[in-house]
């Protein structure tokens, strides 16, 4: 690692309106050859900081320097030119090309200055792919692909475009653990070849394995720069919030008897092929103020298992019960409403938002119909719709709302992802269906909504948990079950849940 700067920010001040800050007078500097963290809560100002840099904001104060020469970068295509290289929080591709065909689009190498030379740009792709330890199917079609392996495109769109400074903005929020994994050691290869990464990550355990030293950013101003093996995780994490953190636990203080929720030999084909079962004589059963977690690798019937119970998918056979009132059949409507069940979504974009909508509309987007935020001839109620996203907004910390006016799309994944959470754990609802709830949350907000969970528990409310963070599972689950290939292999109840019981059954160790 070099003691040149790749990367000078000075007095880096963004205003969006007369009152708000996002980021104010940050000077934020980066080594040559380093992986450097960009740490703070959701709303910090981190992904804003680092849109400028890249070019998607011009910044009302301040220069940048890259490789000590002042730049003025007003856009991406500067950015691309100066060698910098942005993978933004949700991806960027055309579903129906190929990856190929997305990693170079936009940078052809053509054949007679008017068609693309595919046999050369694979040629390139291939050479960086080996020269990376990347691996991937180039002819995949961009919808086809996994999302771990859209993560690798995206590296691929950088690296393709001879990239230096390699920016990455929550790049694991999505990815497996064994994606993860990958992930990372991606970065030490890319480390090890000289790029210069910045790494905006919640996650801090990832942190401490990949970066040299971590910026924290907080309310958009910088706390303080901090060598990594000089600082501990706990200490970023304090620094990050401002205070101490507890962890939230469930006492498994239970003692529901009424069945909310009853699954009964479920067959179910798989999302992505038709002629795979991915749910097989699948069962289980949730009480009433009973929180159920679903452990196991991801792919192994989860998404299915979700889909169904919501309704955006249908059983093969078998049956799903409400209160013992079958809603095989029922509409999606009906399960929000007659059924009273609350989804707390895995995509929080396509299934939990209508992003061109303001925060307000968003925060009833499933009761805007029902009183009080409408009346029988269909007449909006703007003051209750206001009253009840205001309420949200304040309780869950939903930042950047413009007082509720601001449309969804501008918020952070953070601020979205609180959206939802908190439109559905304020619903009138005695079945909640919550997978991956704090899929991109900074450690404060994860503690917060971890305490509103078990609260929605104590008020009796029955909860399916689905989550591929174990510590989410073991904390939070009165009960485990542990899925592989479709199948229940295994139940945990109690204080019997553990890590180590889990990890065995999720290799298929009983």
């Amino acid at each position: 690692m070099s003691k040149e700067l790749a990367v000078e920010m000075l007095n880096i001040s963004m205003k969006f309106n007369e009152k708000t800050y996002a980021n104010k007078n940050v000077n934020f500097s980066v080594l040559k050859g380093e992986v450097h963290a960009l740490v703070g809560e959701n709303g910090a100002g981190k992904s804003t900081l680092l849109s400028v840099l890249f070019g998607i904001y011009e910044p009302t104060f301040g220069e940048i320097k890259i490789n000590g020469i002042q730049q003025n970068i007003s856009n991406p295509i500067v950015a691309n030119s100066l060698k910098i290289g942005m993978v933004h929080q949700h991806f960027h591709f055309v579903e129906i090309f190929k990856l190929w065909e997305n990693i170079s689009l936009g940078a052809e190498i053509k054949k007679l200055k008017l068609f693309n030379n595919k046999k050369q740009i694979i040629k390139k792709i291939s050479i960086i792919m080996k020269e990376n330890d990347l691996t991937l199917n180039l002819n995949k079609l961009a919808k086809n692909a996994s999302v771990g392996e859209l993560q690798k495109a995206e590296i691929l769109k950088l690296l393709y475009r001879d990239s230096e400074i390699l920016i990455f903005d929550e790049p694991t929020a999505v990815l497996t653990p064994l994606e993860i994994e990958g992930f990372l050691n991606v970065l030490k290869t890319l480390k090890n070849n000289g790029k210069t990464i910045i790494l905006i990550s919640h996650k801090m355990k990832e942190i401490e394995k990949v970066a040299d030293r971590a910026t924290v950013i907080r309310k958009g101003e910088i706390v303080g720069t901090y060598n990594m093996n000089e600082v501990s995780i706990d200490d970023l994490s304090v620094k990050m919030v401002g205070r101490n953190l507890k962890v939230i636990k469930n006492t498994h203080n239970f003692k529901g008897e009424e069945q909310v929720l009853k699954i009964n030999n479920i067959n179910v084909t798989s999302i992505n092929n038709k002629k795979i079962q991915a749910l097989k004589n699948f069962s289980l059963d949730i009480k009433a103020g009973e929180i159920l977690g679903i452990a196991g690798v991801e792919g192994n019937g989860q998404s299915e298992l979700a889909n169904v119970i919501s309704g955006l998918q249908k059983v093969k056979s078998g049956e799903i019960f409400i209160k013992n009132i079958k809603i095989n059949d029922k509409s999606i409507y009906s399960r929000f409403h007659t059924y009273k069940m609350s989804h707390i979504p895995l995509d929080r974009q396509k299934h939990g938002l209508i992003l061109d909508f303001n925060v307000l509309e968003n925060s009833v987007l499933q009761d805007i119909g029902e009183k009080p935020f409408s009346n029988k001839l269909g007449i909006i109620n703007k003051y209750e719709i206001k009253k009840r996203g205001l309420k949200i907004i304040n309780k869950y910390d939903v930042r950047d709302s413009n007082g509720g006016y601001a449309i969804t799309r501008s918020l952070s994944g953070g601020n979205q992802q609180k959206l939802i959470i908190g439109r559905e754990l304020s619903r009138e609802s005695d079945f909640i269906l919550i997978y991956q709830p704090t899929r991109g949350l900074d450690v404060g907000s994860i503690e917060f909504i971890h305490s509103q969970i078990i609260e929605a528990k104590k008020k009796n409310k029955a909860i399916l948990l689905i989550s591929y963070e174990l510590s989410e599972i073991i904390n939070l689950s009165d009960r485990v079950i542990v899925i592989n290939s479709g199948n229940v292999v295994g139940e945990l109840v109690g204080n019997k849940i553990n890590y180590d019981l889990i990890g065995k059954m999720m290799m298929g160790n009983n």
